[in-house]
């Protein structure tokens, strides 16, 4: 719209461009749901290394399949995962402080950030500010705060401490810019105040926390529980992933170790991941103690999405927590690391098998649950069972070592002929969806015409057009690669009447090659 000149000279006009980029977000954001040492309950929370875990989530505990999957997962190169804890029944620890004469309540209860047995780690020391630190005024509510969390094998010795927080001239007071409430919701990763009171505590040194509880183990309906309307949107159990953006693959570990989740939650997952645009890594149940069991699909047979992906058999490591010995656990930590390290290295169209996609820091595959020297080596022929029925193999390799031996879906079983057979083409296609989705919304409540249709053409032809010079595509000219159209042809005039823009977009993928076959001929020599 032209802009009124108020006098003679140059004048400066920007004019928006009409191309809107497509960015492409990330491919490898995992999420893992089970139980963990301590952190937030019911809560989606990133985590950006293995430290980074153990900060927030207490590191590797023997109970918590969950915290050995997401040691896997960075072991093999994975980079960002989401962590939803879950622990049912579990108990805050807290302390009551009795305040100095006159409070209203009688005492000050603080407790840990978050339930679990680790509260009872912690100790709490309340002493005198420094004189003339504060208004005089404040002689009763003003306060220093101090809490360890110490090493339960020696409580008494501080050098062993685990961590330690100070907190100088806080206030009962909830209107003083230092006020106890806000201070340790801000700055404490410990302690939150329970109830507060008019007069600060007395003076108390390394006052322990108690009744602290990590909660009874996991059950099926503390991931889904259709009997609750509220569970879903309450984003209760695995729905807690719901506020995440970018969800691109999901590992469920083992209720325990030697307890398998139930079908029940395989199947809701699966439908959980189809509307996230997300891959579900299906670890074996325990019944898949033989490659016959594994290859009919024993329990799982009605799992057949194309958003999830079997692997076989359990991997067999070092347990980092009874003094390196070999153990068998869940492979999904592993094998979502490796696609992780995958997809930065290759990109997430090369399939995630392969003798360059290794599993580190594991020892060899074991077919139960519970007796790690009850080893299984996948022979070809063994594998010739797997791969037809779409359950992707775990094996050693000879020099290789273990290895992914295998990139189908659930879909991947021959007798399907599914599209959607391979996990590459499949998490490419989910990976267009989920960035095409996210990158055209601006268009809603555009004018729907051909400006826009135009518009939608050079933004999603742009998308395509960066994976297909990376390397993504089939095919030797974008023309043989994708097509994008967007035009009177594919909205027509009712299309504009109820409201709808079509934009159609296809692209060739490219599959991975199984079968290597070598074709030798012996050449007879010509007589002259």
């Amino acid at each position: 719209m032209p802009v009124p000149l108020p006098y003679p000279g140059v004048q400066i006009q920007e004019i928006p461009a009409t191309v809107r980029s497509i960015v492409g977000g990330s491919t490898s954001v995992t999420g893992f749901v089970g139980r963990a040492a301590r952190g937030h309950v019911e809560t989606a929370t990133r985590c950006f290394s293995f430290d980074d875990f153990a900060r927030k989530f207490g590191g590797l505990w023997a109970d918590s399949t969950l915290s050995y999957a997401v040691y896997q997962y960075y072991q093999n190169g994975g980079t960002e995962a989401v962590i939803v804890r879950l622990a049912p029944g579990a108990l805050t620890a807290s302390v009551s402080l009795a305040t100095i004469a006159g409070g209203v309540p009688a005492s000050v209860v603080l407790e840990a950030a978050n339930p679990g047995d680790w509260g009872e780690n912690l100790r709490v020391t309340i002493s005198d500010p420094a004189a003339g630190a504060f208004d005089p005024g404040e002689v009763n509510q003003v306060f220093n705060l101090s809490v360890r969390e110490v090493d339960p094998a020696a409580p008494n010795d501080p050098s062993r401490d685990r961590l330690r927080e100070s907190f100088l001239n806080v206030s009962v007071s909830d209107t003083s810019p230092r006020a106890l409430k806000r201070v340790l919701e801000q700055e404490s990763q410990l302690l939150r105040l329970k109830t507060g009171s008019t007069h600060r505590p007395a003076n108390a040194a390394h006052s322990p926390l108690i009744n602290g509880s990590d909660g009874s183990a996991l059950t099926a309906t503390d991931f889904v529980n259709a009997a609750d309307p509220t569970f879903e949107s309450g984003h209760k159990g695995l729905f807690a992933l719901d506020r995440v953006d970018t969800l691109n693959m999901l590992c469920l570990p083992p209720l325990e170790r030697t307890v398998s989740l139930p079908a029940s939650v395989w199947t809701a997952a699966a439908a959980y991941c189809e509307k996230r645009f997300t891959l579900l890594l299906v670890d074996p149940p325990s019944s898949w103690n033989t490659v016959t069991a594994a290859a009919a699909r024993t329990g799982l047979t009605s799992l057949v999405s194309q958003n999830a992906a079997f692997y076989f058999p359990l991997v067999v490591l070092p347990d980092p927590l009874a003094e390196g010995r070999l153990a068998s656990f869940a492979p999904c930590g592993s094998v979502a690391g490796a696609i992780a390290r995958t997809d930065a290295e290759r990109g997430l169209w090369k399939a995630p098998a392969g003798q360059d996609v290794g599993l580190r820091g594991v020892e060899g595959f074991s077919t139960t649950l519970t007796d790690a020297s009850a080893r299984l080596v996948l022979s070809d022929s063994q594998c010739g069972t797997l791969n037809p029925a779409g359950i992707n193999a775990l094996r050693s390799l000879g020099g290789a070592g273990p290895v992914v031996w295998g990139a189908r879906t659930a879909r991947g079983a021959d007798v399907l002929a599914s599209e959607w057979k391979y996990v590459p083409v499949r998490r490419l296609a989910l990976y267009i969806e989920q960035n095409l989705k996210d990158g055209t919304r601006w268009a809603v409540f555009e004018p729907n015409d051909a400006p826009l249709w135009s518009q939608l053409r050079l933004s999603v032809g742009a998308f395509m057009h960066q994976l297909f010079r990376r390397g993504a595509f089939k095919g030797q000219r974008p023309q043989e690669a994708y097509f994008v159209k967007c035009d009177s042809e594919t909205t027509t005039f009712a299309d504009q009447d109820r409201g709808t823009v079509n934009v159609v977009v296809g692209f060739a993928p490219l599959k991975p090659a199984e079968f290597v076959i070598l074709q030798f001929q012996q050449i007879t020599r010509a007589t002259t």
